[in-house]
């Protein structure tokens, strides 16, 4: 090859491939007519510059506006599509870790249902956001990227499922976690503040904000359960920020979820578990 470009056979020659690389000791390298690539393209000077510019402007894109493009294990997500997700990856984040936190046993399935405007939106990011909040309370550092691939790992069968309006919300998700002992679903959406929302626990109809700091109780629906549970908690000097309560019919199953202020202590939460109505007593934090 040298002979024939220095004879002038043949104008140029170009190659990416060498038996030894670099290839610095051929008696091609240098040649003024021969261009000698690595056989990756982006090692080339020009290929790293423009792959740095990239990688800034897309974090850049993600940092002002939550956009992503090009992520390897992540979808992608336009600057337009950001602001509609945000709210619905914070709610889903909180779905999930409202029912990590009320788990005491080994998941086996997890069923997300999307039902309305959301369901036309990225629901892979969504759901990720799902499994980052199941998982966390057990495993701590478990985020929306290895979420999904943790969960595989642990075998839980992740279900979406997707279907137009059917509820008297505009969006909708519900979160239904099977485990070893028991299945339990949660709903939220998303009102018009931005703010997610709680507004079915186990099938009981709710409407709760969520807080930092909160205690969720399932009850008999007797009389004297609030009063003895406010009791308690202004005894240990603990400030009641909002109260939400519901049943599933008078007398029968009901649910109080409270936000505080502060953190729940132990023995507080153990003299609620001790009510006769009470048939569960959590603390939660978000």
């Amino acid at each position: 090859m040298v002979d024939a470009l220095n004879a002038k056979h043949i104008a140029g020659a170009a190659f990416d491939v060498f038996v030894e690389e670099p290839a610095t000791k051929s008696v091609l390298f240098g040649h003024p007519n021969v261009i000698c690539t690595p056989h990756l393209g982006a090692s080339t000077t020009e290929a790293q510059e423009n792959v740095a510019l990239q990688v800034a402007e897309q974090m850049s894109d993600y940092l002002l506006t939550g956009a992503i493009s090009n992520a390897v294990n992540f979808p992608s997500i336009t600057a337009e599509e950001a602001p509609k997700l945000k709210p619905f990856i914070a709610l889903a984040e909180k779905l999930g870790s409202f029912a990590g936190q009320l788990t005491e046993s080994g998941i086996l399935k997890v069923e997300i249902t999307y039902e309305g405007h959301v369901a036309e939106m990225k629901i892979k990011a969504i759901t990720s956001a799902v499994l980052s909040g199941l998982l966390r309370p057990m495993l701590g550092e478990v985020n929306v990227v290895s979420a999904p691939v943790v969960a595989k790992e642990r075998g839980m069968v992740v279900d979406e499922i997707v279907r137009a309006a059917q509820s008297d919300y505009e969006s909708l998700i519900t979160v239904t976690v099977t485990t070893e002992r028991q299945e339990r679903s949660v709903s939220g959406t998303v009102y018009a503040d931005g703010k997610p929302r709680l507004v079915d626990i186990k099938g009981i109809r709710v409407d709760a904000e969520f807080g930092k700091s909160m205690i969720y109780v399932t009850n008999e629906d007797k009389p004297g359960f609030i009063g003895k549970f406010a009791g308690l908690l202004g005894d240990a000097k603990i400030n009641i920020a909002t109260f939400h309560l519901g049943r599933v019919a008078p007398g029968s199953d009901a649910i109080a979820l409270v936000e505080v202020d502060g953190v729940v202590p132990a023995d507080v939460l153990a003299k609620v578990q001790a009510l006769p109505q009470v048939k569960q007593a959590k603390a939660l934090t978000f």
